[in-house]
């Protein structure tokens, strides 16, 4: 025995130091970026703006090592711009899975970029609504002649459950304050209330105004005219798509590298130089010039659903967020904070405690905030008392309300003749879903969603600088785009995360300085297998079985098994196809 465990020790050493080795040699040996180069701008691996690091560096080694966030690639586009090596970005997505404010702000690079004189040539198979958002600030867009083109406006559907619980005896006791918290609305009527048909029409009339205002800048088309094209599906196939001037050519990929070989006066026999951007961007962010000043800008990205615990890259945790508000007030050199937020809110507490972090940062430095997809609910929340907020235009904000969910099973019981009796030392010692909702109880957790409510209110008043009524009469749960968010004064600027650091040095009144990203997540090393390169994961695993529609069904139940207590949530979320 004793030589066995032996054996297996020595084998388990050995083999993570060829892993530790490999890493740190292959980390050192780099990426060449030759001259007369096109950056390959495939985003099918990217979804979030951080892609996070451990306080253990151990952890960090054995991470997976090819992730890097979006803010890394905007800012390895910035570089790229004056980088004479590179002549051009070729963007080749089949597969993103970005939000539409991270494409806005993408788009935004890349026609920063194009302003040096360098190309970006864009190719599909197939153009999605979504991907084409995006592909639209290209130069010159290709599609393959056997490709589709989807171009059709915005919708959306709302299934309801009223009935569903009347058959089944299964309820959702539901308790609200917000009658624009349409969260909850499938479990109390058949059909979609006015206030909601009101706030969902509005929302996605401000959404695709915001898409078709970006693709008219960028094809010189009218929003009238694409509307027109959308309405008319005159767009459908590549010769449609072509002659109403969305697309530039019907090709197949080779002549799409043929053209780009021309661009860079490449022989027709020979291969071009290119570079990923993921590799182009681990490569600036170890060559890149530190300022040489102290003064530092912490930014701390919270993205994801708002839950307790420590957090981590796709999911916001009070431990994480508050020890990095922490280090940042006590640390002498970073002289503001920009915290970038992507959430559709989640745990009322959490967000409550995020937001106490920041009340104190903002008596010793500038705390601005910075929204990319979703800021809604406890995602707003937490935005509420910076210094300053910025939006994207189709950022979704706002949703100013909670609520509370009690599934309840006593007519189920009941019907199949299972008889539940409780036993208590107190009246209301504790809620059983076996036995009817009583009124006093229910009294008892409104008193607390409206408690909730009113403390959610009285920030979002005293950080805003406006009266409990005039919060009051644009909250009630109901959304808001980053443009409407502005004009209501949720909002103070329409701008990008890099608009929001330089308004964070303009406050702290520094001209030279640099960024330091928070928060450092403190993981178990147990969790090192799931980081391994061909360790699959247990979601991973199931994804691949059940299939990508069917493991996010999933992933929606597992969500709504783990909002314990009272929520400050976005009301649905937004997927543009």
């Amino acid at each position: 025995m004793a030589t066995i465990i032996g054996i297996f020790i020595f084998f388990m050493l050995f083999f993570f130091g060829i892993i530790l080795i490999g890493t740190i040699f292959g980390e050192e040996e780099g990426v060449e970026v030759k001259s007369n180069s096109v950056i390959e701008l495939n985003l099918k691996d990217i979804s979030n703006d951080y892609a996070g690091k451990y306080k253990d560096p151990w952890m960090d080694v054995f991470s997976e090592k090819k992730s890097v966030g979006l803010s890394d690639i905007i800012n390895a586009i910035a570089i790229a711009k004056t980088d004479s090596d590179i002549k051009g970005i070729s963007i080749l997505n089949q597969d993103s899975s970005l939000g539409l404010a991270q494409s806005k702000e993408l788009r935004e690079a890349l026609n920063d970029f194009k302003k040096s004189g360098k190309f970006v040539m864009a190719y599909a198979n197939d153009y999605s609504q979504r991907d084409y958002y995006l592909n639209s600030v290209a130069n010159t867009i290709y599609l393959n002649p056997a490709g589709d083109f989807d171009f059709k406006g915005l919708s959306t559907e709302i299934m309801f459950f009223k009935d569903l619980q009347e058959k089944t005896g299964v309820k959702m006791e539901v308790i609200r304050h917000g009658k624009y918290k349409s969260a909850v609305e499938p479990f109390l009527e058949n059909k979609m209330s006015d206030a909601n048909r009101e706030q969902t029409t509005a929302l996605l009339h401000s959404v695709w105004s915001s898409i078709l205002e970006d693709i008219s800048e960028n094809r010189h088309i009218s929003t009238a005219r694409l509307n027109e094209i959308a309405t008319g599906l005159l767009a459908r196939t590549p010769e449609m798509a072509k002659e109403n001037k969305l697309i530039d050519v019907i090709a197949y990929e080779d002549v799409y590298h043929d053209a780009i070989k021309k661009a860079l006066k490449v022989k027709g026999d020979e291969d071009y130089n290119k570079v990923s951007i993921t590799d182009y961007t681990k490569k600036t962010a170890t060559t890149a010039v530190i300022s040489e000043s102290d003064n530092q800008i912490a930014v701390i990205y919270a993205q994801g659903e708002i839950h307790g615990g420590e957090g981590d890259v796709n999911e916001i945790g009070e431990g994480s967020m508050r020890r990095s508000f922490q280090e940042a007030r006590k640390n002498k050199d970073i002289k503001a904070v920009v915290l970038r937020i992507d959430s559709p809110g989640g745990n009322a507490l959490t967000s409550d405690l995020i937001w106490r972090e920041i009340e104190l940062t903002k008596k010793v430095k500038p705390v601005v905030v910075s929204m990319g997809n979703y800021a809604a609910s406890g995602g707003y929340y937490i935005a509420c008392n910076a210094n300053t907020i910025f939006a994207e235009r189709n950022t979704i904000t706002g949703s100013i309300g909670v609520f509370g969910v009690l599934p309840n099973f006593s007519r189920l019981t009941t019907k199949i003749g299972i008889n539940t009796e409780q036993i208590m030392t107190n009246e209301n010692a504790k809620y059983s879903p076996f036995v009817p909702l009583n009124e006093k109880f229910k009294a008892v957790t409104l008193e607390g969603v409206e408690r909730v409510y009113k403390t959610f209110v009285t920030h979002v008043a005293e950080g805003r600088k406006m009266t409990f009524a005039q919060v009051d009469s644009i909250a009630q749960g109901r959304v808001w785009t980053g443009t409407e968010a502005k004009k209501n004064g949720l909002v103070d600027k329409i701008g990008n995360l890099n608009d929001a650091i330089k308004e964070a040095a303009s406050l702290a009144k520094i001209k030279d300085y640099y960024t330091q990203n928070f928060p450092e997540y403190e993981k178990d090393f147990s969790e090192l297998f799931e980081k391994l390169p061909f360790a699959k994961s247990k979601e991973e695993l199931i994804k691949e079985e059940l299939g990508e529609e069917n493991y996010f069904v999933l992933q929606q139940i597992k969500k709504i098994q783990m909002q314990k207590g009272i929520q400050a949530r976005m009301p649905f979320e937004i997927t543009i196809h």
